[in-house]
């Protein structure tokens, strides 16, 4: 699947590419992301678990300081050569992809002798020392021989879409996270198609559904620090919650008893 300019505006809610400067586009089925060639200004990117082989669309991403590609289909790492340019990006997650190889200490190394300027690789702090270390036992990158994905054409303009390019609220993508879950498929006929007309409600339920699942789904990947984080900013939501509700059930009171001085 490609990125298009339609998927990137709405995730990054967005009115034009180049205000985009955060996206998350993990778990989308992404194969080509040569829309980045018309994205300078992003700052933190998510692509991880996807199908993304190349990364020559990212060289123009100067600003680029976050970037997490766990899980693609990297085969080498000689695809950071495209990133050496990039002098803001500290925070980068490569692991799970086929560059990694099978010596995660050579791994490592490699990409630091390459990425010298990383603070965070893997989740895991840089320290000086590895950076030192990387200079001398890491393996040389070579720039690859493969051509540019996403450049313009030749009129100028970005390559047409249809209005049938794949949602990201599929059935199926949903469907696929919840038997991860261990939770049941939805019907067919109880899941609104976002390809076909629908009510704004049905809309509405289908895109929570998705993120409910989704974010199950990025739970298990999340270490003790990081759930603490989405524990407390969980029961800061529950407390807004509770105190509306408060609020409401006051003002109805209050309003009752007005009607009964009345």
């Amino acid at each position: 699947m490609k990125l298009s300019r339609k998927l990137v505006l709405a995730k990054a809610k967005a009115p034009d590419l180049e205000s985009v400067k955060k996206l998350n586009c993990w778990g989308c089925n992404l194969s080509d992301i040569s829309i980045f060639t018309q994205i300078p200004n992003i700052e933190v990117l998510t692509l991880s678990v996807n199908s993304i082989t190349s990364l020559a669309s990212l060289t123009g991403c100067l600003n680029l300081c976050e970037l997490y590609l766990r899980r693609n289909k990297i085969s080498s790492l000689s695809a950071l050569s495209h990133l050496r340019s990039l002098s803001r990006l500290k925070v980068l997650w490569l692991a799970e992809n086929p560059c990694c190889g099978t010596d995660p200490n050579l791994y490592r190394l490699t990409v630091l002798r390459c990425l010298p300027h990383l603070q965070k690789l893997d989740n895991q702090v840089v320290t000086e020392e590895e950076v030192a270390l990387a200079l001398t036992q890491g393996e040389e990158v070579t720039t690859p021989t493969e051509p540019v994905q996403n450049q313009p054409s030749t009129n100028g303009h970005p390559d047409t879409e249809t209005e049938n390019d794949p949602l990201e609220y599929s059935m199926d993508e949903t469907n696929k996270i919840r038997k991860q879950l261990g939770m049941k498929p939805i019907p067919r006929d109880k899941f609104p198609s976002l390809s076909s007309p629908s009510t704004r409600e049905n809309r509405l339920l289908a895109r929570k559904s998705h993120t409910l699942d989704a974010i199950l789904l990025l739970l298990k990947d999340l270490e003790e620090d990081e759930l603490l984080v989405v524990h407390a900013a969980t029961q800061n939501r529950l407390q807004m919650f509770t105190l509306n509700s408060e609020m409401m059930k006051n003002s109805l009171q209050t309003q009752r008893t007005e009607d009964i001085e009345d």
